[in-house]
């Protein structure tokens, strides 16, 4: 920023008759307007050469809400919720087992996170439904008892598929969200005499949440778009429906585009109440609380309001 001082003077060989004006100048940053014309104009560029290619676009709002669309919507909702659900539960004991002093249930944690951290949930898919393949009976003794090919059904590939890969990386998270609490938190519990079990449910967890709430919203956003993958088992879920649909009615690429559009359409909301989550969790880390979207609003236009309101008061 420039400041241009405009000296007042009195008769010569007198001193200024009054304090210096200081009129500031903002710096133009002429870099920010070419990067913003060369957005714009790659944007558009891309724009156009959608608009000029052979898509159908009145297909999409035709099968928006088709009711295979809205039944694959469903089914990919459900294995998003039970999915996290197995993958967190999971992943509590798995943290918890890492952290016990017990070398064997530490050493066996370990294994199952480095096992399916380090195997594509692709291939984890895969050799669940083909498993019919090395087993062909499943018996559990007065329990259960069935074919592998009637017993490891779509749904249930998908769902041990997903559900245990969760399990692992939700591991880690709760791991790093019970370190993050203080080691006296615990000490001053079994002074009072609360027992490990209850330490945990009652002091460690609650405050571990604000560590552990964010990257574990990051991952169900992510566990809704990981859910397509099941399309290679058969499993009719939103991406499955989008395509049967592309095949039989000529527009395979609009169905695409539309599985992609209500995607983003989900993965919106979850993005909405993962932040008003992590905001609820952040009440005593903060002395104030992050403002909301619409309270972001009504301050943007207040400010708005009041600078119009300046600027014709000033003319």
């Amino acid at each position: 920023m420039t400041v241009d001082i405009d000296k007042t003077s009195g008769p010569a060989g007198t001193p200024p008759t009054g304090p210096e004006a200081i009129k500031a100048i903002p710096v133009r940053h002429y870099g920010r307007y070419v990067s913003a014309v060369v957005t714009l104009a790659l944007l558009g560029g891309i724009v156009y050469a959608f608009s000029q290619g052979k898509i159908n676009w009145g297909a999409i709002p035709d099968y928006f809400f088709d009711d295979r669309i809205l039944n694959g919507v469903g089914k990919t909702l459900l294995l998003t919720v039970l999915s996290m659900a197995i993958g967190i539960v999971g992943g509590v004991l798995l943290a918890v087992m890492r952290l016990s002093k017990n070398p064997v249930t530490s050493s066996i944690a370990w294994f199952y996170i480095w096992f399916f951290r380090g195997t594509p949930v692709l291939v984890q898919l895969i050799v669940w439904f083909n498993l019919g393949l090395v087993f062909e009976y499943i018996n559990l003794g007065p329990l259960y008892k069935d074919e592998w090919s009637d017993f490891m059904t779509p749904f249930l590939t998908a769902l041990l598929g997903l559900g245990l890969n969760e399990a692992a990386y939700m591991a880690e998270i709760c791991r790093a969200g019970l370190l993050s609490v203080d080691e006296g938190q615990t000490e001053a519990s079994h002074a009072l005499g609360m027992s490990h079990a209850k330490t945990l449910r009652r002091i460690v967890i609650p405050q571990a949440m604000r560590v552990i709430v964010p990257p574990t919203g990051n991952e169900v956003i992510n566990m809704l778009k990981t859910t397509s993958l099941v399309s290679v088992v058969q499993y009719p879920e939103l991406l499955r429906a989008a395509q049967d649909i592309g095949q039989t009615s000529g527009a395979p690429a609009e169905m695409l585009f539309l599985a992609a559009a209500w995607y983003l359409l989900l993965t919106s909301v979850f993005s909405v109440g993962q932040y008003y989550l992590e905001r609820y969790y952040a009440r005593g880390s903060s002395r104030s609380l992050p403002a909301t979207p619409f309270q972001k609003i009504k301050a943007n236009l207040l400010s708005l309001s009041n600078r119009s309101a300046s600027t014709g008061g000033t003319a």
